[in-house]
């Protein structure tokens, strides 16, 4: 992979800019399909949203998909169920 990532055991211990940074490595294909594999398995075990990697690869019509807009969709819908954001 062109960009290493440091994998952390909940969304709260990622800033906003390490989450961007793993968003993009799955939307711009950087590794191999292993790699991205793992990333997407991680982003559906720590978003906590039921959709999971559907906000990345099936967003709603009219969705932000890119990197910022699934965060800020992550944000929301986190914040609505009183869930815990990323890390300041």
């Amino acid at each position: 992979m062109a960009t290493e990532f440091l994998i952390k055991d909940d969304l709260s211990d990622y800033t906003e800019q390490e989450f961007i940074n793993i968003l993009e490595g799955i939307i711009g294909n950087e590794g191999s399909e292993e790699e991205e594999s793992k990333l997407v398995l991680h982003f559906n075990l720590i978003c906590g949203h039921p959709t999971g990697s559907d906000l990345i690869f099936y967003p709603e019509d009219g969705a932000d998909d890119s990197a910022q807009g699934i965060i800020e969709s992550l944000k929301k819908w986190r914040s609505d169920h009183g869930l815990s954001g990323f890390k300041q």
